[in-house]
């Protein structure tokens, strides 16, 4: 189908003369897609002798879903849920409208559909009650409610997604989505940044919304890497009537298996690079690419970006022969990097995209750096930005929030970064980038996070012996864990250089800060952008950024 095609999204109608909605035991809907490429399909619905209503569809969906124009105040009947719905879903009871959806039963008002997802930690169905007494008029669920209409899906995390963009239509026009085990937030916002040089454009991820008035920035405050998929189409519509067109949103591994994506229509999407994280959660690095590589198999896209530099790139290219496909990085044939190198004002980048040539000093720390910009220019040209106006894009591009970001100056002009990297890979990126423009010693205070995957630990703790000079093992959101065993596993990776525990990771800071002589660099990793230290089930206000200027006061 193509971009023009997508545009005009399947809108439902009633077959002329069918009773009144309120009235019917059996009709027969049809669902039409105008425009160039006209598809009838049947919604056929028939009320068994036990009362339940099974709904079949045929048809191709639209990219787009139900039609826009029709503007609907989120009233769509149960019927119409079903419709959007790949899985079958079956209704038990009366067809009604229903004014909206959400997951949460502490966010029903009266007349939405209450969605009860079952989770890892909590069943959605306890919540059933809580729900019906705030005026939930239905519910989605694995099982029929005695006292609800309900909807009965064989896959209720996808279908919820599905009816969430049911009730929420609105699109942005071009969705742009990065998966990947790092790079993601940076690959999002610069993404954003190139197209905001002439155009309205937007990011959804790790950082939150940016790109919005502040209104709608503040509504909407970073939750997860991928918001839940009520939440994500609530974004979405609200994108759309603020008329901003490009999107950029971070795919995560969670988020792809859980199907919260799955009603977004996505028309770009964008491998980073595949490295060891969330084990705890996948149990294997063949679930977990399998997570990500959704992304590409899964989804109607028009576009895919890959990273030809990474084995698993390389991978997933061999599973979507079908679609028109740029690489990038050492190897790729879109946007190929010839040259990156530190330098005092931080990266000399030599490059091609689609054979024209960029060659300049950009104020960017990290020659990973190159590889997250490649992969944003490749996304906005695949989305029809001509390859000259990306190109003079790169001079906008500003750091992102929480990576590689230089916080401030010791009075002996020692440098201090702070970056998310929680990951080994990410680690060994960030100090072998910093090593690049260190003369002197390289500092780096870091921790692993409690209650997730326990086998990266000596990993990190290892390559920070590799590359760093001194080393501070601290706290970084030790939950629910016993933080000095954490910190017992980092250690484990660790076996000749002196290493520092000092489990106040304010302390820590401190200590690192006032260590720091002439040409050295201090980097505190982990946490980034985040504003916040969990320990327990307690989430107490934290932010490395502000601590190292705190510290800094204190020379």
């Amino acid at each position: 189908m193509s971009r023009k095609d997508a545009k005009t999204p399947m809108a439902m109608q009633p077959v002329a003369g069918s009773p009144r909605r309120s009235q019917r035991k059996s009709f027969h809907a049809l669902v039409q897609c105008s425009g160039s490429s006209r598809i009838i399909a049947a919604l056929i619905c028939r009320k068994s002798n036990s009362g339940n209503v099974h709904a079949n569809v045929i048809t191709k969906r639209s990219r787009h879903g139900l039609n826009p124009k029709r503007r609907r105040r989120c009233m769509p009947f149960l019927t119409e849920l079903i419709a959007a719905c790949r899985d079958e879903v079956t209704l038990h009871g009366a067809d009604i409208s229903v004014t909206g959806m959400t997951a949460d039963s502490r966010q029903v008002s009266p007349g939405m559909l209450f969605a009860a997802i079952p989770g890892v930690k909590l069943d959605g169905a306890k919540f059933i009650a809580q729900a019906k007494e705030k005026g939930a008029a239905a519910v989605l669920a694995q099982n029929p409610h005695p006292e609800l209409p309900t909807l009965v899906s064989n896959n209720i995390r996808r279908s919820v997604a599905e009816m969430a963009r049911a009730c929420y239509p609105q699109m942005p026009e071009y969705i742009m989505a990065v998966t990947g085990t790092n790079g993601k937030t940076s690959v999002a916002d610069f993404y954003r940044q190139l197209w905001e040089v002439k155009h309205r454009a937007a990011s959804i991820g790790t950082l939150g919304l940016l790109g919005v008035p502040a209104a709608l920035e503040a509504q909407f405050p970073a939750v997860n890497t991928s918001p839940d998929p009520i939440l994500l189409a609530q974004m979405l519509q609200a994108i759309a009537q603020h008329k901003i067109e490009h999107v950029a949103m971070e795919a995560s591994s969670h988020g792809l298996h859980q199907h919260r994506l799955d009603g977004v229509p996505i028309d770009t999407a964008v491998f980073t690079n595949l490295t060891q994280d969330h084990l705890d959660y996948h149990g294997d690095m063949e679930q977990y690419f399998l997570a990500k590589a959704r992304l590409f198999t899964d989804f109607p896209l028009s576009h895919a970006v890959i990273n030809a530099d990474d084995a698993n790139g390389q991978r997933l290219q061999a599973l979507v022969p079908h679609l028109s496909t740029m690489t990038y990085g050492v190897r790729g044939k879109t946007c190929r990097l010839f040259k990156v190198e530190p330098v005092v004002e931080g990266l000399a980048v030599h490059l091609s995209l689609h054979g024209e040539i960029f060659e300049d000093i950009i104020p960017l720390y990290g020659r990973f750096q190159m590889h997250n910009i490649a992969a944003a220019l490749c996304a906005v040209v695949a989305q029809g930005m001509p390859v000259a106006n990306a190109l003079q894009g790169i001079a906008h591009l500003q750091g992102v929030s929480g990576r590689m970001e230089r916080v401030a100056l010791h009075p002996n002009a020692a440098p201090m970064f702070i970056d998310y990297a929680h990951t080994p890979d990410a680690l060994e990126q960030v100090l072998t980038s910093l090593r690049a423009h260190c003369t002197n010693h390289l500092h780096v205070v870091f921790g692993c996070g409690g209650d997730r995957d326990t086998t990266k630990r000596a990993l990190m703790g290892s390559v920070a012996e590799k590359l760093a000079d001194n080393i501070i093992i601290t706290d970084d959101n030790p939950r629910t864990e016993n933080a000095a065993g954490i910190r017992a596993q980092i250690l484990a990776g660790i076996k000749e250089k002196r290493v520092t525990q000092i489990p106040d990771r304010r302390e820590a800071i401190r200590a690192a800060v006032h260590q720091l002589s002439e040409d050295d660099i201090l980097v505190v990793a982990g946490k980034g952008h985040e504003a916040y230290q969990i320990i327990g089930d307690q989430t107490y206000d934290f932010n490395d950024k502000a601590e190292l200027l705190e510290a800094v006061k204190t020379l």
